[in-house]
């Protein structure tokens, strides 16, 4: 089964020289599943013919804002709705969260109630998941077809889903400790309040739930595959 990884972004150098770009990550999160991958640096004009071109569809995170003028934003948000229309399944990280929900019509702002990064505990049904986040924009509005799976007092729309063929979500299941190490180290500081990035780097060894978000995200990814 072929994913195709929209790749709206990549890690700072120091932490693809360490731990590998976006992609890889989810590689790593996704392995032993039979999975192949095929990556599309949409961020940089690389796109793909349409929506049939991969058995489904993964959009990475990114530094960039949904809202910001990029030349890449419009034709990314014209690919979802054509996968969404398509029912090929397709998942969606921060970023990918946002812009899932800004192409079928929600609203994304940077959060007035600032940053969440580091391990973060959401309520998903009657269970608990700690998962790594780094991001103050969230989606705000959602679109008519979303519905919430999981929220926290900071972020209520942390994992949407639509239908049965769409799962996105705020946090990144795919960023180990390493990862949100990297990026106090090199997107953090100088930039991020301190007492939150100590506060971050503080529960940098705390598990996480990533491996039954992993399984999650694969389920998304296939349970419609053999029907769409």
């Amino acid at each position: 089964m072929k994913i195709g990884i929209l790749m709206t972004g990549h890690a700072p150098d120091e932490i693809i020289a360490k731990n590998g770009d976006y992609d890889a990550m989810f590689k790593r999160l996704l392995g032993n599943r039979g999975f192949d991958f095929v990556r599309f640096d949409v961020v940089d004009m690389e796109f793909p013919n349409g929506p049939h071109d991969a058995d489904a569809w993964l959009i990475s995170g990114s530094r960039h804002g949904v809202y910001e003028d990029h030349p890449f934003i419009k034709p990314l948000e014209n690919l979802i709705r054509d996968i969404y229309a398509a029912k090929v399944p397709l998942v969606g990280i921060c970023f990918g969260h946002q812009i899932i929900a800004q192409a079928l019509g929600g609203h994304v702002e940077k959060f007035k109630g600032g940053w969440s990064v580091g391990l973060t505990e959401y309520d998903l049904g009657d269970q608990t998941v700690a998962l790594n986040a780094w991001h103050q924009d969230q989606v705000i509005t959602l679109p008519e077809n979303a519905r919430v799976l999981a929220s926290n007092d900071f972020c209520q729309n942390a994992i949407l889903a639509y239908g049965d063929h769409v799962l996105t979500m705020q946090p990144h299941p795919e960023f180990d400790s390493e990862v949100i190490e990297g990026l106090i180290e090199h997107r953090g500081k100088g930039k991020l309040d301190p007492n939150m990035l100590t506060s971050a780097a503080n529960r940098l060894n705390k598990p996480t739930s990533s491996a039954p978000m992993a399984d999650m995200i694969a389920a998304a990814l296939t349970k419609q595959a053999s029907t769409s």
